[in-house]
């Protein structure tokens, strides 16, 4: 039996009543559709992303900022006390076979600017447009996504396809 698919979810960790909908559909479908959920593991979209995947029965890892293991939302299966803060960002998307980005500030940037140096599909829903010059001009690699059903069905099949 194989390693089974892991999508990471970024996000804000500040509640937004419409974003955490949001979060909650992707992380129920991912659930739904047997992928792990992969995410920071505290509030805001990493807890409405967690507590729909855990209800739906399926299983999440958040890797922590903190050292201690007990500093997750209640929703994790599974937790990874890192003790390094911020460059957690790192360890999120590198765990992970695709990424979902909803909404987001400075650290879900971060999560997805790693995520691309990885390697890694990133599927957003209201999240950062990005652009740059020559080969960067249309952030290759970051797809917008109409809502939660096309960014899990699209994660999934990056994921396939890796």
């Amino acid at each position: 039996m194989g390693r089974r698919t892991q999508i990471a979810v970024c996000g804000a960790s500040r509640s937004d009543p419409e974003l955490d909908f949001v979060a909650a559909e992707v992380g129920r479908l991912l659930a739904e559709a047997g992928a792990v959920v992969v995410c920071g593991g505290r509030d805001g979209i990493m807890s409405a992303v967690a507590g729909a995947a855990a209800e739906a029965g399926g299983e999440v890892i958040g890797v922590l900022m903190a050292d201690d293991l007990d500093s997750g939302n209640s929703h994790l299966t599974h937790v990874v006390a890192t003790g390094i803060g911020q460059a957690r960002n790192l360890a999120v998307v590198a765990s992970a076979d695709a990424v979902i980005a909803i909404g987001g500030e400075w650290g879900t940037l971060s999560e997805i600017a790693f995520a691309r140096r990885l390697g890694r599909p990133v599927f957003t829903l209201s999240s950062w447009e990005l652009s740059g010059r020559g080969e960067m001009e249309r952030a290759p690699g970051v797809e917008p996504a109409a809502d939660p059903p096309e960014a899990v069905r699209r994660a999934l099949e990056s994921a396939a396809g890796r």
